[in-house]
């Protein structure tokens, strides 16, 4: 008796405990808590509707024995109108956005600086000054805190605090690097040298974390490495050699080579190549050679998606028109793909040397056939033979030129609604708009005027645009 009051006197006690419960289990999954992912600040909806064209401003010294400042400008997708133009260093000739359209970076190579901005403030222009003798030529970034610079010049990479402004390490690489890469991930960078004076070139990866460097990746028979790309699940790099006209497939884990692309399948001479995120796939042209192939990322390494390279031809001229270039091979040197993955763009140009003829165009690929389905002439203009201007266009077809030279005659840009294709026609100072709708260039947009003398007085030619990007 004694023990059943015992247990009667503590039910009291453990009764509202046996509610609570009973009430937790009944509401199923309402009070249960629930984790909620943070996720990083989205792009700054401003810099996707732009596009930014890198403009030089020649090479040669002007009456005070200086060289004249580069520009920056910006364009309005929707607009198709010059919005704002930043002044930026000496002989720019490559740039890159920061992931959120924050800041841009633009390599000066004849001053070792690199100038940044914000695009809401072109005025507010910041300069990072580098070792003296790195001639910057390329930038790149897919972090949020730091941008990696190619340091020609010196065989070296910087790396440069996005907070401070400020180069916080400097990495040496192989000879002569040209171009970068890094991982999705933030934790790599590729580093393409191409070499110098018979020296052969290298890829080089540089660990984002300790800033560590694997000087020369093994496996693979270096010439002139002059492209890297970077597959979107961080899982593999490729570099495009054009001494051997191969592509290697490279294992970001190890840095261990995973397969060889041969010529036959990337064509000879090939010295561009693009990544699409949206179809996986590796887009290489060969200037030389005037073809463009396609290659499956996923296959390790990729494989072709056509039987041969395409070729690339020239743009017919309209009707009751002649052609200034006719006969003149044709040099694709830069890759545009659609955020939307439709279509694929290819800038090229043609040149006459005795006449000093330059037309440029653009070609249009159905990526569901893998087929040119359009070629858009972007017009012609003179390069004066007799008494040439040191504008820094590299009419040569030699990818990447020698700095100061600009890496392309043509450069291309889509446009982060897929709407647009941008073209940086060097040679005739302005930059091409093509209607991705119908694929009709609807505007030619003149770059700013240059500071170069002439000698009736008359206004200046316009700057020479080098490089062009869009926001992502």
């Amino acid at each position: 008796m004694e023990l059943c009051l015992l247990k009667l006197h503590r039910l009291p006690r453990v009764f509202p405990v046996v509610l609570l419960v009973l009430l937790w289990a009944s509401c199923g999954d309402q009070f249960r808590p629930v984790a909620t992912p943070l996720t990083p600040p989205p792009p700054d909806p401003e810099a996707t509707h732009f596009v930014f064209v890198i403009d030089g401003n020649g090479f040669a010294t002007n009456a005070n024995g200086t060289v004249n400042p580069g520009s920056s400008t910006r364009i309005d997708v929707s607009g198709d109108t010059n919005i704002g133009i930043a002044q930026i260093g000496l002989g720019p000739v490559h740039a890159a956005l920061l992931p959120n359209g924050t800041r841009i970076y633009v390599a000066n190579s004849l001053e070792d600086t690199v100038s940044s901005y914000a695009p809401s403030n072109a005025t507010a222009v910041t300069t990072t000054s580098l070792i003296a003798g790195s001639i910057p030529v390329f930038v790149e970034t897919t972090e949020s805190g730091t941008v990696y610079v190619a340091n020609f010049g010196n065989n070296t990479v910087s790396a440069i605090s996005v907070v401070s402004n400020v180069v916080s390490n400097t990495m040496n690489v192989g000879i002569a690097p040209v171009a970068l890469a890094e991982t999705p991930n933030g934790q790599k960078v590729y580093v393409a040298n191409q070499g110098d004076n018979g020296t052969n070139g290298s890829v080089s990866s540089i660990s984002t974390v300790d800033k560590s460097v694997n000087l020369t990746i093994a496996g693979a028979t270096w010439l002139s490495p002059r492209s890297v790309a970077v597959r979107s699940d961080s899982q593999r790099a490729y570099a495009l050699d054009t001494g051997n006209s191969t592509l290697t497939a490279i294992n970001t884990s190890t840095d261990a080579v995973t397969g060889v692309v041969p010529a036959s399948s990337i064509g000879a001479g090939a010295d561009f190549m693009r990544y699409d995120a949206k179809l996986n796939r590796l887009y290489v042209t060969s200037s030389t050679g005037a073809t463009l192939s396609i290659l499956d990322a996923s296959a390790d390494p990729p494989v072709a998606l056509t039987v041969a390279p395409i070729t690339i031809s020239a743009a017919l001229p309209a009707s009751g028109q002649t052609d200034p270039c006719s006969g003149a091979a044709v040099n694709p040197v830069s890759i545009a793909t659609l955020p939307d993955g439709t279509r694929a763009y290819v800038g090229s140009y043609r040149f006459v040397p005795p006449s000093g003829a330059l037309c440029s165009q653009i070609s249009v690929i159905n990526t569901s056939s893998n087929t040119i389905i359009a070629t858009i002439s972007l017009g012609s203009t003179t390069v004066d033979m007799a008494n040439p201007k040191p504008t820094g266009c590299n009419t040569a077809a030699s990818i990447p030129a020698t700095p100061p030279f600009a890496r392309f005659s043509v450069s291309l840009a889509a446009s982060a609604d897929s709407s647009r294709v941008y073209a940086a026609n060097c040679d005739a100072g302005n930059t091409a708009i093509v209607r991705t709708l119908d694929n009709a260039l609807v505007l030619n947009l003149p770059a700013p005027l240059s500071d170069f003398k002439t000698a009736n007085g008359s206004a200046p030619p316009p700057q020479n645009p080098v490089f062009i990007l869009a926001g992502t």
